[in-house]
């Protein structure tokens, strides 16, 4: 009785065993399906890099489950890893894309950066380069000695403003005058033609044309500025006659730097240096005469003060003083003319050659006079 008894438990115990064993098997290929389908949904969602350490991982534990499971289900270690093989491929291909165009993105920024860095480069070197352009021209306006008062006076202001922009102004022009002179010497040099000579030396002629009309202009502004050459260097403003060169004394200096003259020549530019020596006189004795008559208004305005008798004759002899002052912008206007006429009726009666000669012994010599100044200026003191 007890050993059938025992029999029967025996074997409800092994039906049980197997059921369990069963269930226990049929767990674990259900495991092994949701492990595959969560790395499926977790390759999406990460990013290609951590998609295939994922995979790889995923991989391995559903290998290791299918390897426990072989005896129960073989066909499951076969199919995993080939969709895990797969799934990899394709996570390859977005990655190999994304990097791509990230290093396309990196590179066009790069560049656009060098781009805005030279544009930003040229804009300094821009800048500097008007800036020291700028502070040269205000070297040479002081060189030459330009006077600026800082008293406030509101008159001296207001001329003095057109008296910079005539130095200013000036100064371009001897710098626009080297450069035509260095191009004339080179063409000299070089034994140029004719016609290649006139069109330099019409050139540098136009150029003291235009020099003569910015005088005009600035002595409307500051005649006193121009008649007292303080655009002008020292050493120049030694030899200044109503504010620029006599005429006269400049062909002196030209006959001697122009051999062999022809006769008609010779005689030319005699005529044309008496002719300018006289009315330089006519001129000067203008301005003598101007000053004479000045200096006798204001001495008869001298007297006693206080009362409105004087007051009023005080106004009167000042508006004639003044009146008589207006009249040096026209002797300053005569004796420019007085140069340019000179200058031209020159080119005239010289060939082309010996023009170019002339304007070469010109400028030197105004050179010379200049780099005396400077000389001077920088001489050691005591």
């Amino acid at each position: 009785m007890s050993v059938g008894l025992v029999l029967i438990l025996r074997c409800r115990c092994r039906r049980l065993w197997l059921g369990e064993v069963g269930r226990a098997a049929a767990f674990r290929r259900s495991f092994a399906s949701c492990c595959v389908s969560y790395t499926s949904w977790e390759e999406e969602e990460e990013e290609p890099g951590m998609a295939d350490a994922s995979s790889r991982t995923d991989t391995s534990t559903v290998l290791d489950t299918d390897d426990k499971n072989q005896m129960v289900d073989g066909q499951s270690g076969a199919i995993v890893p080939s969709n895990s093989s797969d799934r990899s491929d394709r996570s390859d291909k977005p990655m190999d894309q994304k990097v791509l165009r990230r290093l396309a993105q990196n590179r066009e920024a790069a560049r656009k950066s060098r781009l805005r860095k030279k544009a930003y480069v040229q804009q300094l070197e821009s800048s500097k380069l008007k800036l020291a352009s700028l502070e040269q021209e205000i070297n040479k306006a002081r060189q030459q000695g330009i006077y600026i008062s800082s008293s406030g006076d509101q008159t001296h202001a207001m001329s003095g403003n057109g008296a910079m922009t005539f130095d200013l102004e000036y100064a371009r022009w001897l710098e626009e005058q080297n450069k035509q002179i260095n191009e004339l010497r080179t063409a000299v040099n070089a034994h140029a033609s004719d016609s290649d000579l006139r069109l330099i030396v019409d050139g540098i002629m136009a150029h003291y044309d235009e020099i003569f009309r910015l005088k005009g202009v600035a002595a409307k502004a500051d005649v006193f500025h121009i008649l007292s050459g303080m655009w002008k260097t020292p050493a120049e403003r030694c030899f200044l006659w109503l504010g620029g060169f006599r005429s006269s004394e400049l062909l002196k200096l030209l006959v001697n730097q122009l051999e062999p003259l022809t006769e008609q020549q010779l005689l030319g530019l005699s005529n044309l240096q008496q002719s300018s020596q006289q009315a330089e006189d006519a001129l000067s004795q203008g301005m003598e005469a101007l000053q004479q008559s000045l200096a006798d208004t204001l001495a008869g305005s001298l007297g006693p003060s206080g009362s409105s008798g004087n007051v009023a004759n005080y106004m009167g002899q000042m508006a004639m003083a003044m009146g008589k002052l207006g009249t040096l912008e026209n002797f300053l206007r005569q004796a420019d003319n007085l140069r340019q006429q000179t200058l031209h009726q020159m080119q005239r009666i010289l060939t082309i050659r010996q023009a170019a000669r002339a304007l070469l012994a010109i400028h030197d010599y105004f050179s010379r006079l200049r780099a005396l100044s400077s000389l001077w200026l920088a001489r050691p003191r005591e």
